[in-house]
């Protein structure tokens, strides 16, 4: 979502894969989300070629990878839960520390709704203002993330 002077624009991008694990005693955590860059979609043909031809470059960095290193907070399949997860995204070929706070609650038998939302300082990242002469926008994005997922069960270490 990014506000501007006229009107606020939503978009869409999609997941191409994603697996997080992490040590339940320790809160390690390993695995990548990855995003492909060449999917964000506002409905806007023109919006959206000049989103990915001079802001996302999405050609040459097709995709966005989370790769989480810590998760902190308890989940319980009985209560919604909240959890933090921190670890580095890569956008437009550069890292960032960046911090998810999850909503979590239990689905059906294994699987869980995650929903979460943060602020990409998309200019600060190094990525081009999307704003033009008679058009002011936000120099952030505010991303919100509702996701399934599934608990699979800890492998026995050999």
């Amino acid at each position: 979502m990014l506000d501007t002077t006229l009107h606020t624009v939503h978009g869409t991008f999609q997941l191409k894969s994603g697996q997080i694990h992490f040590d339940t005693a320790t809160g390690k955590a390993s695995g990548t989300i990855v995003v492909d860059a060449r999917s964000a979609n506002t409905e806007n043909n023109s919006r959206d070629k000049k989103m990915h031809q001079e802001i996302l470059e999405s050609a040459k960095y097709a995709e966005i990878v989370f790769t989480p290193a810590q998760v902190r907070g308890a989940f319980d399949r009985q209560k919604a839960s909240q959890m933090d997860v921190s670890g580095v995204m890569r956008i437009h070929g550069r890292d960032h520390d960046l911090t998810m706070t999850l909503a979590v609650q239990a689905d059906t038998g294994s699987r869980l709704q995650c929903d979460t939302h943060f602020t990409i300082p998309y200019v600060k990242w190094g990525m081009k203002d999307a704003s033009t002469f008679l058009l002011h926008a936000n120099d952030t994005v505010e991303l919100k993330i509702h996701a399934t997922a599934e608990i699979k069960p800890e492998l026995p270490a050999h």
